[in-house]
């Protein structure tokens, strides 16, 4: 098979409430040809509740016991993406990377490997905490700590998701809708 027949993968990275899901449903919904969603959303779901949250392990190093799984799925994650556009399916995945764990996992670093050779673009969802702040308070009418405070897990991810931050793109979600992204 040439290269005229691998599929498109699209990595999403950033903080959750960034817009990344909702940068890939608009993605699957408007792009030309088929695309899967394999992203971290997908491979949670399908994770047994005593591993949970799996390769949502949030940054911190709060997990140490999980850490294992975490770079066995992320692996087999960034496999599935290489055999669907092997197969000429093309891929979107919304993703968080973070190295922020007990101790460092490497994560993005070993496992970009996997798909290199392949038509793949690392794209950065960035969102400023302010708006991450909002969309939390939109979702879950929670947000800010009794005292008016972002909470700390919150800003880990902020500080952690976007380290190396060497992307093909990045995407500000507060500048603009999936829609007008397109």
């Amino acid at each position: 098979m040439g290269d005229s027949h691998l599929g498109q993968i699209i990595v999403l990275n950033g903080t959750p409430r960034a817009g990344k899901s909702s940068i890939a449903q608009q993605i699957q919904e408007s792009f030309d040809g088929v695309w899967m969603n394999v992203g971290l959303e997908h491979f949670k779901a399908m994770t047994p509740e005593r591993l949970q949250p799996g390769i949502g392990l949030r940054p911190g190093g709060e997990r140490p016991d999980l850490e294992p799984f975490v770079e066995i799925l992320y692996p087999a994650m960034y496999e599935a993406m290489a055999a669907h556009s092997r197969r000429g399916v093309n891929v979107v995945a919304d993703t968080p990377h973070h190295d922020h764990y007990s101790q460092p996992l490497n994560i993005l670093a070993n496992y970009a490997r996997i798909v290199s050779g392949l038509p793949v673009l690392f794209v950065g969802v960035l969102c400023p905490i302010e708006a991450v702040m909002q969309r939390r308070i939109q979702t879950w009418g929670r947000g800010y700590t009794d005292e008016g405070s972002i909470p700390e897990p919150i800003l880990r991810w902020q500080q952690a998701v976007h380290r190396p931050g060497i992307y093909d793109l990045e995407l500000d979600t507060s500048l603009q809708s999936p829609a007008e992204m397109r």
